[in-house]
Order: structure tokens, then sequence, then C-alpha cells
């Protein structure tokens, strides 16, 4: 079955393209007749198609096993993100956006590599990076920096989604879920413990400039990224963090635990 996104050949029988995620069309159980992904009843013969998921599911399913390390990749988008970002780049460049801003990070990396030589401390940290990258990549958002042991990634921009929040938290989610597969790994080969610390905030931000190569460099300066930036660091191993302007976007929709105020440095 062809990803009419990737163009990537699925294997009859899938849900999702196995190459970059997207839904692929619905099969119908009666007539066979190939429906669009989000449609609930055959257009061919009417039978209800009730088994096949939505777009976002309410909640994330398990993202496949973290990718053998193979070195932190030079350009973080998968092609068929880039050419949906290139498609609309010419609107883009010093645009407004409301987006959400997620920092993850892998808490107390330093001590867990300390003993490691630099290519054995690369193929520990690569598969947990993967694994936060893919779950930003899942749900269109977008890898704008990877800092070394964590990454920074947009919801919103810039491809534009009015539920860009929601997103956010799913990829947050699945990111921790992957994560704590790749710790039982690590536990048993290492003897560590690997776990990760995920802020979320959603505000205004300005896209500055994308270049060829498809570096985006947003405005890191400004409420918006610095109030993320500090929730991943007040985030405790293993949980994620969200201000209130996120909260407000997602009610309803995610459980969350009220942690009430913290006093926050901006220095």
């Amino acid at each position: 079955m062809r990803c009419a996104s990737c163009g990537f050949e699925n294997p009859e029988g899938l849900r999702f393209c196995i190459e970059c995620g997207v839904p692929l069309p619905a099969h119908c159980s009666h007539c066979g007749f190939a429906n669009p992904p989000r449609a609930k009843f055959c257009g061919a013969c009417g039978t209800a198609l009730a088994d096949h998921p939505s777009v976002l599911p309410l909640a994330p399913q398990a993202p496949p096993a973290a990718p053998e390390p193979a070195g932190v990749p030079l350009a973080y988008t998968p092609p068929y993100l880039a050419e949906k970002i290139l498609t609309s780049r010419s609107a883009l460049e010093g645009e407004r956006k409301q987006v959400t801003v997620l920092f993850a990070d892998i808490k107390d990396s330093t001590e867990l590599i300390k003993d490691l030589d630099p290519e054995a401390a690369q193929q520990l940290l690569d598969p947990a990076l993967h694994a936060m990258m893919d779950a930003v990549h899942r749900f269109e958002g977008t890898v704008n920096q990877v800092l070394g042991d964590g990454i920074m990634a947009l919801f919103g921009a810039p491809l534009a989604h009015e539920d860009h929040a929601l997103r956010a938290c799913y990829a947050a989610l699945t990111m921790q879920t992957a994560l704590r597969e790749y710790t039982e790994t690590v536990r048993r080969t290492h003897g560590v413990e690997m776990r990760i610390r995920v802020g979320l905030n959603s505000g205004e931000v300005v896209v500055r400039a994308i270049g060829n190569d498809l570096h985006m460099d947003y405005s890191a300066v400004g409420q918006t990224t610095h109030l993320a930036a500090r929730m991943e660091q007040l985030a405790t191993p293993g949980a994620i963090r969200l201000t209130a302007a996120t909260l407000r976007l997602v009610e309803g929709l995610v459980q969350v635990q009220a942690l009430g105020p913290a006093l926050l440095r901006w220095q």
C-alpha cells in the first residue's frame, strides 16, 4: 500500500505508514474500497469503518523502537515534512506565529557518560535523541535545535496547526513512552538510569529565517521560548511540565496534575 505523503510502499494491512507515520487509506472490509484516512464510512458501499483510527488518537500509540545509533543527523526534518515546509516557506519569513515550544533533555547526561569514551557516549545518547525527534515528527512538529543531550521543537510553525498544543502534548507523551523502553535496555547493558524531562509552553514566536538547507532560526528571545525552557528545567525526570498557557489550549483533552505556582529565575 503506497503512502500518499512520502511514497513508501507499505505491506498490506497497516494503518500507518512505517516510513513517515502518516495514516494510510482505510480499506473497507466489506468491498475492499480504499477510503481516505479520515473516513468513518465506506464511500463505495456505506459500511462503517469503526476500527480505523483518526489522524490524532486520544492517547498516543507506542512508537516504533528507537533506531540503531548512527550519529546525530545533520538534517533533522524527514523528507515528507521538508517538502511541506519548502512549499510554504515564501510566506513564512518574518511572520508571527502562535506555537507551542517543546524542550526535552536527558537528565544528568554528563554523569551518565563521564566514564565512557566519545564513541560509546554517542552510541548511548543517540537512540534517545532519535526517539525524541521521531516523536516530534510523528505529530508534524519541527526540531529546530539539537542541544547535545536534548532538543528544542516547535508545533504550529513553520507548518501551521490550530491544535499545535495538543500535538505537542502527544509528542511529549510519545517520547516519554519510548524512553521508558530504552531505559530498560540501558539499565541492563550499562547499569545506569536514563530518563528525560520535557517542558511545554504556548505563545507567539517570530520566524527569522529559513535557509536552503532547511535550517530554521526562530527568535530565541522572549517569554514563549524562555518559559518553555524553564518548564523543562523544573520537570522531574520522567515527567512533562506545561504552563497555564498550554493547558488552556488542551484542557479536557489531556490529564494533568496541578503543581501550584513556581518561582522562576529569568537570568
